[in-house]
């Protein structure tokens, strides 16, 4: 077996999905995909920046869209899609439930907010700001993918509860990592400690 990592069969612009069929890499399933794969890479240097305990619900999120990807790069309507492909492990609610545990529980130990975060201050918050931003593209592209073709609706509760937690967690890095999260208003800008 080779160890040669490029397979040279996307030279034309076109990519496999895990059922096997050949589609443009502009289709709108590779762009809600890519995009996913985008985020995950992004969480993994926030990750390495984070405390412990954001470290760790970013590696089980990270894990979740490793499945995330597997369901969108799959036509289950493929004529060549094995049966264990259409057997796919999916998101389900208690996943997305996992999340709002998550924010609820980060959101209890933070001051209540009233105005807009200028993204910033330790690294790990401000890596969390662009993976927040990269996952409401991630949405807006799976969205759109799903008004071609089906999408598991829990898939898309997840990536849009996975924004809210990201932001959480971004605050909870500045507050108990940090000084605090640069708050903005018509007064101007201050810092909010707890």
């Amino acid at each position: 077996m080779s160890k040669r990592i490029y397979t040279r069969a996307g030279d034309k612009g076109k990519t496999g999905l895990l059922s096997g069929e050949r589609i443009d890499k502009t289709d709108p399933r590779i762009e809600a995909y890519g995009t996913v794969d985008e985020l995950g890479a992004a969480l993994g240097v926030a990750k390495v920046h984070s405390s412990k305990r954001i470290a760790e619900y970013i590696n089980t999120i990270q894990q979740k869209l490793f499945l995330i990807n597997s369901e969108l790069a799959t036509n289950p309507d493929s004529l060549e899609a094995e049966d264990t492909l259409r057997e796919l492990k999916k998101v389900k609610a208690e996943d997305v439930e996992f999340l709002e545990r998550i924010a609820d529980e980060l959101s209890e130990e933070l001051p209540l907010l009233t105005n807009f975060i200028i993204p910033g201050g330790t690294k790990s918050a401000a890596f969390l700001h662009v993976c927040r931003t990269v996952c409401r593209r991630a949405e807006r592209r799976i969205v759109y993918f799903a008004s071609i073709e089906s999408v598991n609706e829990e898939l898309i509760k997840y990536i849009n509860r996975l924004s809210d937690a990201l932001f959480v967690m971004s605050r909870y890095e500045n507050l108990e990592e940090g000084d605090g999260d640069q708050i903005i208003s018509r007064e101007g800008t201050r810092k909010m400690t707890k």
